[in-house]
């Protein structure tokens, strides 16, 4: 209690104009430091929307990875989609990329149907393919200008040649449903 009172009596020693100043002075003093305050208020608000921003951002960067793989996709499947025509098969597809073993047989089998497209499928037997042939098949088969999807690929080895390989699959060649055809 004697610094209070200590403080309180140098205060009434002082002159009317010291006195008058030094009151001004704390007055700015208060002034900055409630101006600081507010400053500081806004920079923390701001810090706070700035992280949460960065979040949202670290969340949806994934994402928009993901979309655009996506529409890249559908994209491709549509541009392929736009290349079928109606008399196009599972047999005329494999028979265009022209690769022949010692056999070719193809069987029509019942496809799915997914909303918007009609599955046509066969299940392709071909003997007597070397492994490269085999594989260039599969990839032009995925890759190609059709739409074709392989449902199921079993590769054996020949016994009597062993550089040479069975190979029995199911395609399916997506079509559009008749309606939907754009």
């Amino acid at each position: 209690m004697s610094r209070l009172m200590e403080i309180v009596e140098t205060w009434n020693r002082l002159e009317n104009r010291d006195r008058l100043r030094l009151g001004y002075g704390l007055i700015a003093v208060l002034l900055l430091a409630l101006a600081w305050s507010a400053f500081s208020s806004r920079l923390a608000e701001r810090e706070r929307t700035r992280l949460a921003r960065e979040t949202v951002l670290k969340e949806l960067l994934p994402l928009k990875a993901a979309y655009l793989s996506a529409k890249r996709s559908a994209d491709q499947l549509a541009g392929r989609m736009s290349s079928l025509r109606p008399d196009d098969s599972p047999a005329k597809v494999i028979d265009e990329i022209g690769i022949k073993g010692k056999g070719v047989k193809v069987v029509p089998i019942k496809g799915e149907e997914r909303p918007g497209i009609l599955e046509e499928a066969a299940d392709v037997r071909i003997e007597g393919v070397t492994a490269n042939e085999a594989v260039n098949l599969l990839y032009r088969l995925e890759k190609g200008s059709r739409p074709v999807v392989l449902k199921k690929v079993g590769i054996k080895v020949r016994f009597d040649d062993p550089a040479r390989v069975d190979l029995a699959m199911t395609v399916a060649l997506l079509k559009p449903l008749p309606g939907q055809q754009k």
